[in-house]
């Protein structure tokens, strides 16, 4: 069984959604960063974290990549092609879309006020809505990569959501259609509805 330590409006949606979609059982912690909870799982107190036989995982990239490849499943094999197309749609995602939005909360919410430069939102506005063109010109299919779902689909739809609740550019028609797609999965509706 594993245990999923923190909250869902977090990127631990990212690993709710990929355990409903893989139909495994988990415990859910819904906690806060920095709680004692996940102190106890992850000195830094950041999430989510993965509690699995007796070690914890951290970061949700990374825990996805692991459950992805235990059970085979919304990944493609390691050492072919079409992984390192995945991995490079993965780090492309971190890289030009989720970076931007993390910057962006941590100038609004995160850093202590006087640290924070608000002005920079719009130049990570503008850039966000430059990397979605071509994002939207790599889309080959319903998913990324064609007819096969990835874990690269599931980072990009949570980053799309993201995207809208923090007020950043509408993201086309093409994204938003697959972003309609996605978002209506059962799995995902499953996660969206957890405490």
């Amino acid at each position: 069984m594993y245990d999923v330590i923190g909250s869902r409006a977090s990127r631990t949606f990212r690993v709710l959604w990929l355990l409903e979609e893989l139909g495994i059982e988990y415990n859910h912690l819904a906690v806060a960063p920095r709680s004692s909870e996940a102190l106890a799982a992850n000195p830094s107190g950041k999430i989510p974290a993965l509690r699995t036989e007796g070690t914890v995982l951290t970061d949700s990239t990374a825990i996805m990549t692991f459950l992805a490849d235990k059970h085979q499943a919304l990944t493609h094999a390691p050492g072919t092609h079409t992984r390192a197309r995945q991995d490079a749609l993965t780090h492309r995602i971190l890289d030009e879309i989720d970076a931007l939005l993390w910057t962006a909360a941590r100038h609004t919410f995160v850093l202590p006020e006087e640290h924070r430069v608000p002005a920079v939102k719009d130049s990570l506005k503008w850039e966000f809505a430059r990397n979605l063109e071509e994002f939207s010109a790599v889309l080959e299919g319903p998913f990324l990569q064609g007819d096969d779902m990835t874990i690269a689909d599931i980072l990009l739809t949570h980053c799309l959501s993201w995207a809208g609740k923090a007020g950043f550019p509408d993201v086309g028609r093409k994204l938003g259609d697959y972003l309609a797609v996605m978002t209506a999965r059962q799995a995902f509706q499953r996660a969206a509805a957890l405490p």
